[in-house]
């Protein structure tokens, strides 16, 4: 299958128009979603799925994401199903955008570096939307995400976390970390692999996350000039339990990940 490298062509005349439009809408976005985290979130920040039922401010984190999406030129296309809260959600990583392309599809905590915590407006957004924060390379401090994220399985509430440890760059998958995947197991909840995948034309397109060296301000500015795209989210087969094999456990991830993120998707699950 055939992968577009470059995205859009190397003169793309609509660029300047679409900052035009777009920058005044995400600013007007953020607000709304200050305001949604102010008047929802803040209170609800432990609402949990009952009998099949979306809390209604998992609802409101959906169609943020969606709507923050469609202001980027994203449309959120969903293939397979999601299992009901509570699941461990493991995805590929690429940028920020796979945060929110998941939440356009189901809620969840996410685990993210404690770095996010501190920046302003950002971090206090994702604290108010569940995220759990850890600090890469503390083994005390990854033993504390760990003992939150049964917390919150226990208590119904669905986590996503990428088990690479960090973001990809041009396509790459790397090396799924397998101790993560004790949590769901503490927890005796399902794990269910993700692959976000992007696409124009039916190609994939492998640079709509981080390039190298490329900073989070410089992956929006560039991806708020950008062409539309789908942006996909496979909900694949789960992962069979494997108490004495979390290594396996997270090689099967991997592979059924990097298996959906070669094959064409189908044109379904719109948003």
């Amino acid at each position: 299958m055939s992968i577009d490298t470059t995205t859009v062509p190397e003169r793309d005349l609509l660029r300047p128009l679409r900052y035009l439009w777009r920058v005044p809408l995400v600013l007007l976005h953020i607000v709304l979603g200050i305001l949604l985290c102010s008047l929802i979130l803040s209170w609800n920040q432990h609402v949990v799925m009952k009998d099949g039922r979306e809390p209604f401010a998992h609802r409101m984190i959906r169609w943020w994401s969606v709507k923050l999406l469609r202001i980027f030129g994203m449309r959120s296309v969903r293939v397979g199903q999601p299992l009901a809260d509570p699941v461990l959600f493991v995805a590929n990583h690429t940028s920020w955008i796979d945060i929110e392309l998941l939440h356009s599809q189901r809620a969840a905590c996410f685990v993210a570096k404690a770095e996010i915590a501190g920046w302003p407006l950002v971090g206090w957004l994702a604290a108010n939307g569940g995220t759990i924060f850890h600090r890469r390379g503390s083994n005390h401090s990854l033993s504390t995400v760990m003992q939150v994220m049964v917390e919150r399985l226990r208590d119904g509430r669905s986590v996503a976390v990428f088990p690479e440890g960090g973001t990809g760059y041009n396509g790459v998958l790397k090396v799924f970390h397998a101790r993560i995947f004790q949590a769901a197991l503490d927890a005796e909840v399902p794990v269910q692999p993700v692959a976000l995948r992007f696409a124009r034309g039916g190609r994939r397109v492998i640079d709509a996350g981080f390039r190298v060296d490329e900073s989070f301000m410089g992956n929006i500015v560039r991806m708020l000039g950008e062409a539309p795209m789908d942006a996909e989210v496979h909900f694949l087969t789960p992962v069979p339990a494997s108490p004495d094999a979390r290594r396996r456990m997270a090689e099967q991830s991997r592979e059924r990940i990097d298996a959906a993120l070669q094959d064409a998707a189908p044109d379904d699950g719109r948003a």
